[in-house]
């Protein structure tokens, strides 16, 4: 387990970038900061020459992915439609996902596509980077590791991490997108591709026509299908129940989000804002068919978290039986190719990760910026300059994301490892186990984790790889010149 870290610890550290400029606002009096990357979506830099006609991008899928690049899309001048085959699948708060979490990185990158929109998203949210957050050990309750979300943004001028109602997000998407520009009820099952567009099929046979295809349509993609052929996703080990309360705790003030951890088992509990927490508990089982019997979810999460800390049990317990959830997690294995020739693969149709560290709608929209940034590259509509933007793309997202992959899997490996004191379950030893001593590994462990965490915590959330510019900003310095 080490060996993997000191591994992760490398490639954060070895990665090269060209110059990334973070414009200051309200969160800093700082105004500015430079890290690495390389150029902007400026429109002042990347003027439409005369007769040159923008690329026509079908998206399949209206998720969080697929609507931030209809967003980022509509406002370079490409001409859009997105496929979407139930906008009303997120209904429900906590339905299986619950809030979703946009750190810092993510934000920025909402700020850079439109400023207003993400001002309503930042308002709607609920800020939880700005207190404290980390691991818990899940008995004793006591806290293993801490991570600074805060500082690392504050001194670059980024927004804080918050967390926010899914269906909220979706609203505000879908409104500044438009309703003419998102299809619902249009479930892309195949396209066709040829030297000089490709074609969309619907379910009810509608054929739509285009530049470029994105698949945007989540871990049982279509579209990766019609690429790669059929693959079976990976399943983690874990299920995956979780519920939603209308509960504030004592330390709301204090605590954004605690990860508590067990062998085998992990349990999160985060403020989502208006007196709600909402937590997710994992626990290593054989894949479940089907979902525990109705009315048993509640009573069987007792049975297996009944002897944790005061915090983990009060939630379950406070938490009403139907608003209790329950899915098996499953990512794949990272692939180094999101397409061939005019389509290619964002966010989880291209890197489905385990929801551990909650970056999988971030790296989504991340995903959109760099992709819309070389699709605005494109001189023509040509076959092979948009086929090598599309590559570009993948190219440029691929390192970063693979790490994030990795990331979510070595934190499910190290569950399997949790083990904070020594077990003598039998043997003429077996007394000694209410002694609760030490296992040695332990504070080494804890010791690393101290070490890396802030600084791979510093890297998810200060956006690297990407070049951002508030479109604010880029007004004021036109005006200036």
């Amino acid at each position: 387990m080490l060996a993997s870290f000191q591994s992760l610890n490398s490639c954060i550290q070895n990665q090269s970038y060209g110059i990334l400029d973070f414009r200051a606002k309200k969160y800093s009096k700082i105004r500015s900061y430079c890290v690495r990357c390389k150029s902007s979506l400026d429109p002042t830099l990347n003027e439409e020459k005369e007769g040159k006609r923008k690329l026509k991008i079908l998206i399949a899928g209206g998720g969080i992915g697929g609507l931030v690049l209809a967003l980022a899309a509509k406002h370079r001048g490409f001409e859009v439609e997105v496929f979407e085959k139930d906008l009303s699948l997120v209904r429900g708060e906590g339905q299986h996902r619950g809030p979703i979490q946009l750190v810092s990185s993510a934000l920025a990158v909402l700020e850079a596509i439109d400023e207003n929109v993400a001002k309503q998203i930042m308002e709607a949210g609920c800020v939880t980077g700005n207190r404290t957050n980390g691991f818990a050990d899940g008995v004793s309750g006591e806290w293993f590791t801490k991570f600074d979300l805060s500082s690392p943004a504050v001194s670059r001028g980024l927004p804080i991490t918050r967390v926010i109602c899914r269906m909220e997000l979706q609203d505000i998407l879908v409104n500044a997108v438009g309703s003419d520009i998102v299809r619902n009820n249009s479930k892309v099952v195949d396209f066709i591709e040829e030297p000089s567009k490709v074609t969309v099929i619907l379910e009810d046979g509608q054929q739509y026509h285009g530049d470029v295809l994105v698949g945007a349509d989540g871990i049982w993609s279509k579209v990766r299908s019609k690429l790669f052929g059929r693959q079976e996703a990976k399943y983690s080990n874990y299920t995956c129940y979780s519920g939603m309360t209308k509960f504030v705790p004592p330390y709301i003030d204090s605590v954004g989000y605690r990860i508590f951890l067990g062998l085998n088992q992990c349990f999160v509990a985060l403020d989502v804002g208006n007196g709600n927490m909402q937590w997710f508990a994992f626990h290593k089982q054989p894949p479940m068919s089907t979902d525990p019997p109705e009315g048993k979810k509640k009573k069987l999460l007792e049975e297996i978290f009944g002897k944790w800390c005061d915090e983990v049990v009060a939630l379950i317990q406070e938490t009403p039986e139907n608003m209790i959830l329950q899915r098996d997690i499953y990512d794949r294995d990272m692939i180094y190719s999101w397409g061939i020739g005019r389509v290619a693969l964002l966010g989880d149709a291209a890197h489905p990760l385990q929801p551990n560290l909650g970056q999988g709608g971030c790296m989504a929209i991340e995903d959109c910026y760099q992709l819309i940034h070389e699709l605005d590259q494109v001189p023509n509509t040509g076959s092979d300059a948009i086929c090598s933007a599309l590559r570009r793309y993948a190219k440029k997202r691929i390192r970063r994301v693979g790490i994030v992959h990795a990331a979510t899997r070595m934190a499910s490996e190290m569950l399997a490892l949790y083990q904070p004191c020594i077990q003598f379950k039998t043997g003429p030893l077996a007394h000694l186990s209410t002694l609760q001593i030490t296992h040695p590994a332990f504070p080494m462990a804890r010791a690393f984790l101290q070490y890396l965490l802030p600084e791979f915590m510093t890297w998810m959330i200060a956006g690297h790889g990407l070049s951002l510019k508030s479109q604010r900003e880029r007004g004021k310095q036109n005006k200036l010149r």
